[in-house]
């Protein structure tokens, strides 16, 4: 009987084993992956602890006490209850029906499924059903278990269904494999979206997205998405109210340019990128750079600060693998600082260092001029297989080796 994989579909597998590969090696890296996406994915805002028999309980007195309470209390406990609970408080009273009705609700996927063998076919259905049968609103979407490369009319007639209905939060993630699955346009006509998660999608053509937007979001985050120099500074342009952007993965390098007049925080996690410039930011507040990956070649990450005039949070900066340039200036070893080449509103930095490597070592003094006014200084010492040594660390010089 042949092994059932997670992430592998039968034909690859078969392709694999043709090549002299094993299929699973790529299952398990591949949900390591989906592993490390959903730990970066928001909770949605339900209790997974409700039941229904919470509403069927009454006190000794048989007073219904419940049944009291308005529509309006009434709706904001069903819209926190799972999607399946929700409905089944239809079966109470007819009161509770209108409630259900026009309850703003939440549907995560994963609480339609029963077993972690489900089907994709079977979680399609589920969730088609529960559209069809709830006409009002949906406050939150979650999306993270089917594979959709094969399922992308039902997914882009979701989407008309969630426009239309006023979602305000979507989280959508594709499960491999087909790995580069399109993201459909149809998510860009969504302009009710206040957050947005994406993961394991190809993105379609900047160029042919003219005109989309979305005017209320505030959170965006992007997880190994398959994207293009220009894609991301694209979105990040077209959305006036996004204080919030989170990357997390990417199938190659790319060059990352933030001009936006909202933003607040961007973390960029594992991401492979060969530079990443914040040239015009004036309300941003943390920027955090965490495991980012050095391009094909192994050349550094150029990081370029411009208008940053509330960056507060700084980190996690490494000699070695970062090419620091503030304003126009490229931050050298033994450089001398002048106002132009200060960051003065950084209050917290965060470095990795490999201090038993002297062209590492001799940058961190030059890094830390650049940042005077820093209050809380985090550094971790990176491994190495080189040499230990000492230093001057006020000048960056080696004293002696071992």
């Amino acid at each position: 009987m042949a092994s059932r994989f997670s992430n592998v579909d039968p034909v690859t597998a078969a392709d694999m084993r043709r090549q002299g590969l094993d299929p699973h090696e790529l299952d398990r890296s591949t949900e390591q992956l989906m592993s490390l996406i959903h730990s970066n994915l928001p909770d949605p805002p339900v209790s997974t602890t409700a039941r229904l028999t919470a509403f069927r309980a009454r006190p000794s007195d048989g007073v219904d006490r419940i049944s009291r309470l308005s529509d309006a209390l009434l709706r904001d406990i069903v819209s926190r209850l799972p999607v399946k609970d929700a409905a089944r408080t239809a079966a109470l009273a007819a009161r509770w029906r209108g409630v259900w009705r026009s309850t703003p609700l939440v549907l995560v996927d994963t609480h339609l499924v029963s077993s972690a063998r489900a089907s994709t076919p079977d979680v399609i259905a589920a969730v088609s059903r529960v559209l069809a049968a709830h006409q009002e609103p949906f406050r939150c979407v979650h999306l993270t278990w089917s594979r959709m490369g094969a399922y992308q009319a039902q997914l882009k007639r979701w989407l008309r269904l969630l426009a239309a209905r006023g979602v305000q939060e979507l989280v959508l993630v594709n499960r491999p494999w087909l790995r580069e699955v399109p993201l459909p346009k149809t998510l860009f006509t969504i302009s009710t979206l206040t957050r947005l998660y994406i993961g394991v999608w190809k993105f379609p053509d900047a160029a042919g997205l003219q005109g989309a937007s979305f005017p209320h979001l505030r959170e965006l985050g992007i997880c190994s998405v398959a994207m293009k120099d220009g894609d991301i500074d694209a979105v990040v342009a077209r959305n006036p109210a996004l204080e919030i952007l989170n990357i997390q993965g990417s199938m190659k390098g790319v060059h990352l340019r933030l001009v936006s007049h909202s933003l607040r925080c961007v973390q960029i996690c594992s991401f492979v990128m060969e530079s990443v410039s914040v040239l015009n930011a004036p309300r941003l507040e943390r920027l955090i750079l965490s495991e980012c990956l050095n391009p094909a070649g192994g050349s550094c990450i150029r990081v370029k600060i411009g208008n940053v005039p509330k960056l507060k949070v700084f980190g996690f900066l490494e000699p070695g693998k970062y090419v620091l340039e503030i304003q126009d200036t490229v931050i050298m070893a033994g450089i001398k600082t002048s106002a132009s080449m200060m960051v003065t509103s950084v209050n917290v930095l965060s470095m990795k260092v490999r201090f038993g490597v002297y062209d590492d070592v001799k940058m961190v003094p030059a890094f830390l001029k650049c940042f005077p006014n820093v209050e809380a200084l985090h550094i971790t010492s990176e491994k190495c297989d080189q040499l230990a040594a000492k230093f001057d660390l006020s000048s960056g010089k080696r004293l002696v080796s071992s």
